[in-house]
């Protein structure tokens, strides 16, 4: 082959890498960097150790995942038919109404962790509603389709299996 044909192949290689997309030239993206933003949630469903099924949440909970690139996550889901408190001043709310209005809620907060290997997401609670969790890491298995996120995985305290489907906020 002389000299000529090599630059003229060269040249239709750079040219057609340039006309090629730039999506199908780089790689997908982590499964962390995928994951980053913040979710509503759709669904949450326990099954306890029995067998059980519930809704601790009810049938149409209201929450958010948000995950940050930095490694930070907050997390809170409530009841939408909690009973409504008698007073907005907290310092007049009794503790009985406080308590109730408290079960039909969680909300945690810490850093995250994934796994790309095993596709799972790794959880430290800082804080957490139910200090019981506080200090604990919880593991998730993670699969994700487009915009929609479930989560799935055991609780460390009680062992409660959680299913939850999230979707990219808006």
């Amino acid at each position: 082959m002389n000299r000529g044909s090599i630059l003229s192949i060269s040249a239709m290689t750079v040219l057609g890498l340039a006309l090629v997309p730039s999506s199908a030239v780089s790689q997908q993206k982590s499964l962390k960097d995928q994951l980053v933003g913040a979710w509503t949630l759709v669904s949450r469903d326990n099954t306890a150790p029995d067998g059980t099924k519930g809704q601790p949440f009810g049938p149409n909970p209201r929450g958010i995942l948000i995950l940050e690139g930095s490694g930070r996550y907050a997390w809170m889901v409530g009841r939408p038919d909690r009973p409504k408190l008698k007073s907005t001043n907290a310092s007049q709310v009794t503790a009985a109404e406080l308590g109730a209005a408290a079960q039909g809620f969680g909300a945690n907060f810490g850093t995250w962790s994934v796994n790309e290997a095993d596709k799972s997401l790794m959880r430290h609670y800082d804080g957490a509603l139910i200090p019981n969790n506080e200090g604990l890491d919880t593991k998730v298995s993670v699969s994700l389709a487009g915009d929609e996120l479930k989560l799935s995985g055991n609780s460390p305290l009680t062992g409660e299996r959680t299913d939850a489907v999230f979707k990219r906020a808006k």
